[in-house]
């Protein structure tokens, strides 16, 4: 045979040997689904079957871990907890509006998803809602803030559109999640207790930490009588006005910010900063070998209104972002990558918006994760197929495996929002 021709042949053969095991170890990376507790309550509250029958499911699709929330918005819990109330009852949306869904079972619901999780061979984390403690729907109050109507003291306090202070628990124009003051010491104790409750779980693989942020995206979230103190503390004397921006109202940054208002932003992304290494560090005297991570929105530039920093603290935020060229070296070292053992990115947007390299793409933002995490931390990243735009309806299976394999190819892994739509839409095979 002519030595070119062998030449040519063993290239191609070496050519596919590493093609095969870049391959093997993409598909050997992991692949979360998250199982919200409300969208699925119905079919998992009070049927430890169900449980089994889909984790045996979701195994089949080539998952490798779930994430169970274990306390959602309202604040209630289901797991064994010395200070958090056990959810009993919980509100799931339907088309003609939201339904509520009573659980009478007795069985330990996080364990039921552990035992028959590792039967299957899937990782179990523990998803938990954070900085929340109720939730508000037309007709409906529902949590620890309102079954304790004491506890609303705890709340947070936004400044609303007309100027006024209120109290996050007795705002009735919006609906939601009713959000606590992370700045308060009682609010961080309780949180730190629940999860320590949560982490002496036997053969749990993980927490995952949502939520752990101020109220909703908003600017003028956090005017409590706690934080001006403390926030009098942190600048070295009483604010020159409070609230801390002059017009009410903020969703966005409309202008480049004043010093004070660098400072409220960067108090804010502090207080959760200093959190998130007090739950890292209860977690880990708890159980030293269980990983505790979290959840963020992947759309950083906009996450300065969350009061939260997910980047590396060796990120440099002024020059790498335009939207945070006011960002001083104190705000910049408020970044948390390097604290938690790994963080999931949420990669929502339309399902027309797969590849690119800037956000709004689910390939952008895998891409500009990795480049703000700095390496500190493993992360795992994808969409939500069901709330977004091009999905709300359905019948996009066929775009299914294109995501998974753009994000495992991006980033340290693929995750999933949320299982309820793959039940919804009948997405089973499409995953396999």
């Amino acid at each position: 045979m002519n030595k070119r021709v062998v030449s040519t042949a063993i290239l191609g053969f070496l050519a596919f040997l590493l093609m095969a095991c870049a391959s093997r170890q993409e598909a050997q990376k992991p692949s979360f689904v998250w199982i919200e507790a409300g969208a699925n309550f119905g079919s998992y509250a009070n049927d430890a079957d169900s449980i089994a029958r889909d984790c045996a499911r979701i195994a089949q699709m080539g998952f490798t871990d779930v994430v169970v929330e274990v306390r959602p918005t309202s604040g209630d819990v289901l797991f064994k907890s010395r200070v958090a109330p056990e959810l009993r009852w919980s509100p799931a949306w339907r088309p003609k509006g939201y339904v509520l869904r009573e659980r009478t079972a007795s069985f330990d619901y996080l364990q039921a998803f552990i035992d028959a999780g590792h039967k299957a061979g899937l990782r179990v984390h523990a998803g938990v809602n954070i900085m929340v403690g109720g939730w508000k729907a037309p007709g409906i109050e529902h949590g620890m803030v309102y079954e304790q109507p004491e506890l609303q003291t705890w709340c947070a306090v936004d400044c609303t559109a007309d100027g006024k202070l209120l109290n996050h628990a007795q705002d009735t124009s919006t609906l939601g999640a009713r959000f606590l003051d992370p700045a308060n010491p009682d609010v961080q104790n309780f949180l730190l207790t629940m999860l320590e409750d949560l982490a002496a779980y036997e053969g749990l693989d993980g927490i995952v930490m949502d939520r752990c942020r101020y109220d909703d995206y908003a600017l003028d979230a956090g005017y409590t009588e706690e934080a001006y103190k403390q926030f009098s503390q942190y600048i070295g004397g009483e604010p020159e006005r409070w609230p801390v921006f002059p017009e009410p109202g903020h969703i966005f940054l409309d202008k480049a910010p004043d010093s004070l208002e660098v400072q409220w932003l960067t108090f804010r992304c502090q207080v959760i900063h200093d959190f998130v290494a007090r739950a890292v560090e209860k977690v880990h005297a708890t159980c030293p070998s269980l990983p505790i991570g979290v959840y963020v929105g992947a759309w950083f530039s906009e996450y300065y209104r969350s009061g939260v920093n997910w980047t590396s603290p060796r990120y440099d935020l002024a020059r790498e972002e335009p939207t945070y060229a006011w960002a001083t070296p104190e705000y910049q070292a408020t970044g948390f990558a390097d604290l938690v053992d790994f963080m999931i990115l949420g990669a929502y947007c339309p399902a027309a918006n797969i590849h690119g390299d800037v956000e709004k793409t689910m390939e952008g933002f895998a891409k500009l994760g990795r480049k703000r995490l700095c390496g500190e931390v493993m992360f795992y990243s994808g969409p939500d197929i069901g709330n977004e735009k091009g999905f709300e309806k359905g019948g996009r299976g066929d775009l299914l495996p294109e995501i998974r394999a753009t994000m495992q190819k991006e980033a340290d892994g693929f995750f999933l929002f949320d299982l309820c739509h793959i039940r919804a839409f009948d997405y089973w095979d499409y995953l396999r």
